[in-house]
């Protein structure tokens, strides 16, 4: 039988419910939650690669790391080290839920985690026009020192202080994609891509090295449904449901779109907001458009 591949993009943000609710034991319980959603579908016969956000894990690992250089001096980590901190924290807590929940249903199958590294473009316009807050806020005066003596690029976010921005490239290359491509094909649960990839660009000679930048999960998991062929791309939300005209009386909650009215809607520029739902319909588009079969968004919430 052929075998049905679903990619299922988690955002970093469903691990974290509220602000009650930020630690480790708190976003495990949460990973366990979505386990049984996956399971659910490999119960249904679909081989599932999981990709995850981190924007909130990498922001912890970035205020925990400027707090110790202001402490005891010790230099901050960059941020695709960061990027894969955050994979491996991530990735440990899903795969561990994931082990246990196939246990409990009787399913004999193996979960791995892959580190993953994303190419993108060096020459992106992003980098020239950064704009991904990250880390914690600085006054103008630690802001600016930072710029001239990190090359930072910092900026005044909404009267609330100043934060560095970085730049926001398009995913172009999945380094591991041949590693991930066996596991599915020996039929192995597997995690990566978390958020996006770790961002590396290569140089003259084809060699890797990390880049200071911040990749769209939703991007990087279509990006990877699409070079595995995959089925059925699927992104979690916080809703229901995806609605045009949000927000105003005219609001009206969608069951289905065609790729045609998805397209459309996005053109229209009044429906979803680029920081929100934006990415994740033009990541549906991407997908659909390479022959993706079928794309959805789901709530992230826990089964009813």
């Amino acid at each position: 039988m052929e075998k049905k591949v679903a990619v299922v993009a988690i955002g970093g943000n469903s691990l974290i419910k509220d602000k009650a609710h930020q630690s480790c034991q708190d976003q495990y319980q949460a990973a366990k939650e979505t386990a049984k959603h996956i399971v659910s579908m490999i119960r249904d016969g679909w081989e599932v690669v999981v990709g995850h956000g981190n924007g909130p894990q990498v922001g912890f690992l970035l205020q925990k790391a400027e707090l110790a250089e202001k402490t005891i001096g010790m230099a901050m980590s960059p941020l695709d080290v960061c990027g894969a901190q955050s994979q491996g924290q991530i990735g440990y807590m899903l795969a561990q839920n994931l082990q246990n929940e196939l246990k409990v249903n009787g399913i004999a199958k193996t979960v791995a985690c892959v580190l993953e590294q994303t190419v993108v473009d060096r020459d992106d316009p992003a980098f020239t026009h950064p704009t991904k807050p990250i880390g914690g806020f600085m006054t103008e005066a630690e802001a600016k020192a930072k710029a001239s003596a990190e090359g930072w690029a910092v900026i005044e976010d909404a009267g609330r202080g100043w934060r560095r921005v970085v730049a926001s490239p398009l995913p172009q290359e999945i380094v591991e994609l041949e590693a991930i491509q066996t596991l599915v094909d020996a039929g192995i649960v597997t995690i990566s891509v978390g958020g996006g990839g770790i961002p590396v660009i290569r140089n003259e000679e084809g060699a890797l090295k990390g880049v200071a930048a911040v990749i769209d999960k939703d991007f990087g998991s279509s990006l990877l449904a699409r070079q595995l062929h995959a089925d059925l791309l699927v992104i979690s939300t916080a809703v229901e449901k995806v609605a045009i005209h949000f927000g105003t009386p005219e609001q009206q909650w969608l069951d289905k779109m065609t790729l045609a009215e998805a397209k459309a809607y996005l053109e229209e520029g009044q429906h979803f907001k680029s920081g929100s739902m934006a990415p994740k319909i033009q990541a549906c588009i991407w997908f659909l458009e390479a022959g993706g079969k079928r794309s959805e968004d789901h709530t992230a919430k826990p089964a009813h």
